[in-house]
């Protein structure tokens, strides 16, 4: 029924390479990881556990036969065709991939399948480690609005609004008036930046109030649509949070997500340039308090908004995964954040405490996508013709592709993230942008360009940019000035060919009489 791919010339670790990761009472021990996922997220999982000695097993659909995953794993099995509903999704395939190659555990990275609490049940029945939090953590945040009840009960601050799903667009209406306007609609099952609307007005609403819930059945399959206070020009802060077995709980302090485009993180940096340290203190304390409050185990992040304005934050939402944006805490911090998942998964307590960690330095994470700017954003898959990723010191590229590959249409559209580091936010600007300008993708349209303009635009520079930054205004601005810049490279191009056909005399050179004039110009 599954075809696994296995490579004769590598062979599992021996035995003492897995030494020091003894699990815990009851918890099954990582002797073989299955990564129940694709692209960058499944490479850089599938690195980790090689560090450690741990042998993988990839997953794929019958498009990415060929990935950048599927090729770095010890083994391989394929779990439907293209469609993530046919493959990824189908939780009773990837238990049956785990069955078939002898895998122990589960790693589901983000995205798919990561924030299923059934799904996390199924493995843990199955007699498998699941790495991430107990389904019970899950499916107390995996509701947003469930999750601000047991924020609210927690004394955690949230964002004016319901607690519980409307049903009725009449009391949406009378809530929305009685919280004044503007207002934001929001999935309860949402996230990934769909099923959320701003609402500026009461005759806007009815129709808003439609497309919410259309947008919520369509990507979720549920229609509750609950109802917040939209915070004017805020900041997007998210707190990352590490805990083990044992009821230990660190943060890892935080990280700004706030350029976002259609409600999706393009662009993180940490710290964040606006956040005093008695805020950060704060924000960061009531992280914890609340992944203490679900029993929360291994990585995981809240979000909040921040009023630069009034200085007040809010929770929003926990993400019960790894994030996108995990490299950037890496890099400031020194811990590896998927290590610290195999090991806790393994049942180790927390080897550091609170006051061991601090931040150093600035890292910002560019996502690249395989998207073109100048035509709206709209997906550019195909064929990567070349490919020269940047290097140098503190650079640092998450990639799942080669030159080769075929991009699918099938996924989302990140291919790579650029991660750098700097030892202050003007040093990690300034590396990120030498290393955009050195990062090469020939045969497909990417963002590379996109966020050469952004990191170099002043009010990003500034550092006090907001959610609403990246306006329909200022995305023109930067697609139109990717544009010209296509047109000038074309008309450098002809320039260039034109120059190098014209035809070559020789010169008359004093002291050189193999000198040639081209163009105009000496050669020698």
């Amino acid at each position: 029924m599954y075809a696994i791919r296995e490579d004769p010339a590598i062979v599992d670790p021996p035995a003492e390479a897995l030494t020091g990761y003894s699990p815990g009472p009851m918890t099954p021990p990582l002797t073989k990881v299955l990564i129940a996922n694709r692209g960058e997220i499944a490479v850089r999982v599938i690195r980790a556990c090689h560090e450690m000695g741990i042998p993988t097993v990839a997953v794929y659909s019958e498009v990415d036969r060929t990935a950048l995953h599927v090729r770095n794993a010890f083994e391989a099995v394929c779990i439907g065709p293209a469609p993530s509903s046919e493959s990824y999704l189908r939780g009773e395939a990837i238990l049956e991939a785990a069955r078939l190659t002898g895998a122990t555990a589960i790693h589901p990275g983000y995205g798919f399948l990561s924030e299923n609490a059934a799904f996390a049940q199924s493995v843990i029945d199955a007699g498998l480690n699941w790495i991430g939090p107990p389904p019970s953590a899950i499916d107390a945040m995996g509701s947003k609005t469930r999750a601000r009840q047991r924020m609210v009960a927690a004394g955690v601050p949230v964002v004016p609004g319901t607690v519980e799903a409307i049903a009725e667009e009449a009391d949406a209406e009378r809530i929305a008036l009685e919280i004044g306007y503007p207002v934001m609609l929001k999935a309860a099952g949402g996230g990934g930046g769909k099923g959320m609307r701003r609402v500026d007005r009461a005759e806007d609403f009815p129709a808003a109030w439609r497309a919410t819930r259309g947008e919520a059945r369509r990507s979720f399959k549920d229609d509750a649509v609950y109802l917040e206070k939209f915070v004017e020009n805020p900041k997007h802060v998210e707190i990352q949070v590490l805990a083990d077995q044992f009821g230990h709980t660190v943060h890892l302090f935080e990280r700004d997500c706030s350029v976002q485009r259609r409600n999706q993180k393009v662009v993180e940096e940490t710290p964040c340039p606006v956040l005093s340290e008695a805020t950060r203190e704060a924000m960061a304390q009531v992280a914890v308090r609340a992944a203490a409050a679900v029993g929360y185990v291994g990585a995981g992040t809240c979000e909040f908004l921040y009023s630069q304005a009034t200085g007040e934050f809010y929770f929003l939402e926990m993400n019960t995964r790894l994030q996108v944006e995990h490299p950037i805490t890496e890099l400031v911090t020194g811990v590896d954040l998927v290590r610290a998942q195999l090991r806790i998964a393994a049942g180790e307590p927390l080897w550091f405490s609170q006051s061991d960690l601090r931040q150093t330095g600035h890292a910002i994470e560019c996502r690249i996508y395989a998207e073109d700017p100048a035509n709206n954003f709209a997906p550019a898959p195909g064929r990567i013709e070349g490919l020269r990723e940047p290097g140098g010191p503190w650079v640092r590229v998450d990639s799942g592709v080669y030159a080769g590959y075929e991009v699918p249409i099938h996924y989302d559209p990140m291919i790579a993230k650029l991660v750098c580091w700097g030892r202050d936010r003007a040093e990690a600007i300034s590396r990120s942008i030498r290393a955009l300008r050195e990062y090469r993708v020939r045969g497909i349209q990417t963002s590379i360009p996109f966020f050469r303009a952004l990191l170099a635009d002043p009010d990003f520079v500034k550092g006090e940019y907001s959610t609403g930054y990246l306006s329909p205004e200022r995305l023109a601005q930067f697609a139109a000035a990717e544009r010209n810049s296509r047109i000038a490279v074309m008309a450098a191009a002809i320039a260039r060919l034109e120059a190098d056909s014209r035809p070559v005399r020789p010169v008359a050179s004093e002291g050189n009489t193999s000198a040639w004039r081209m163009s105009g110009r000496v050669r020698r």
